[in-house]
């Protein structure tokens, strides 16, 4: 499956237009500020109806504009004439999502239609930013092929949610014990699952280390809240903290607590790593995360990778380009100095974005 053509209408700075990208390789050559991460993060839009870099939809809409919208046609490679066609609006401050003119009444369907995984410069954050932004990765890494595992998060969250605000208003032991209750069931089925995921990620992670970086020893450790993956344990070990939960006013503990660390030969490696490190460390994080979605479910997801050739050296950019999971269709950003044209083969197709235009390179 490929995108073979997207449009988009008051999108950032984009032209309005319907540009035709049916091409396994697409590359974006433009200086900085152009557009180009602008139409990556328009496709990711039709993937996940959120943008990679955390904006709000209100503040994607066109400068003098109100509402927005962001479609792509998709085509079947192996199945001659099939095709579909995602298209999400935003429209007087409500978004819509529909696949195939039928409207989506969750987001999750678009999972299952054509995922998309971004490389772009915000995935620093899961390397040297809060565990927050990395319990967010590996929430990604585990939705893309777990739907379920989606569905208990989200039943947890608003399990959390209703305790803490009960907590700020000093509520009654019988109620504080159903959501302690709550919270246990659904944040033990996410232990579970995160434990078993990050194992096995850790394993695709350190061999795909190793191959580029030269480096051994490479890893990633789950460290959970609770110590035990026992729903009585963890409703147990609620209770015994309540009074500090409601001195706090919150959930202290749990698996939005949990922490995932990089660890290098035992030790702990993202807070000692260079920025040069944790650039290309937050780059596999993203080429293992395809690896693990393609050797789960079998399909490949579109790749979007937003300038990540430009700070590595020669023979890092070999290592990484021959490191890149299969792929049915990638997206690169260049800047116009770069040797874009090295990497060009009779699949590429090259445009070259001005001023939100997107035009097609002169043969």
């Amino acid at each position: 499956m490929i995108i073979s053509s997207l449009r988009t209408v008051a999108f950032r700075n984009l032209a309005d237009a319907d540009v035709a990208v049916s091409a396994k390789n697409v590359f974006l050559v433009g200086e900085n500020g152009q557009g180009k991460t602008n139409f990556l993060e328009a496709l990711y839009y039709c993937s996940y109806a959120s943008s990679f870099r955390g904006s709000r939809d209100s503040e994607i809409v066109q400068n003098q504009q109100k509402d927005f919208s962001a479609a792509i046609t998709i085509a079947d490679q192996q199945t001659v004439g099939v095709s579909g066609r995602i298209l999400v609006k935003y429209e007087k401050g409500k978004k819509t999502v529909s696949i195939d003119g039928k409207k989506a009444e969750d987001r999750k369907e678009l999972l299952s239609v054509l995922p998309c995984i971004v490389f772009c410069h915000e995935d620093m954050e899961f390397v040297a930013g809060s565990q927050e932004r990395r319990r967010w990765f590996f929430d990604q890494v585990l939705s893309l092929y777990d739907p379920v595992y989606l569905d208990d998060l989200r039943r947890y969250r608003r399990a959390l949610k209703s305790r803490n605000s009960v907590l700020r208003e000093q509520p009654p032991d019988t109620l504080l014990d159903a959501l302690d209750r709550q919270c246990a069931v659904y944040g033990v089925r996410l232990m579970e699952k995160r434990e078993t995921a990050a194992r096995l990620f850790s394993g695709v992670f350190a061999q795909l280390y190793e191959e580029v970086a030269g480096c051994a020893g490479m890893g990633v450790r789950y460290a959970p809240s609770w110590k035990s993956a026992d729903e009585a344990a963890a409703a147990a070990l609620l209770a015994r903290r309540r009074g500090a939960d409601l001195a706090a006013g919150l959930s202290l503990c749990g698996p939005h607590r949990d922490r995932y660390i990089f660890d290098l030969n035992g030790a702990e490696f993202a807070s000692s790593a260079s920025t040069g490190q944790r650039r290309l460390l937050a780059l596999l994080l993203r080429v293992a995360q395809a690896r693990r979605y393609s050797g789960t479910t079998g399909r490949n997801p579109v790749l979007l990778l937003d300038d990540v050739l430009l700070e590595m050296d020669g023979e890092k950019r070999r290592r990484f380009l021959l490191a890149l999971p299969g792929y049915d269709q990638a997206f690169f950003t260049f800047l116009p100095e770069e040797p874009y044209q090295r990497y060009r083969d009779g699949e590429t197709l090259v445009y070259h974005v001005k001023d939100g235009r997107i035009e097609p390179e002169a043969v």
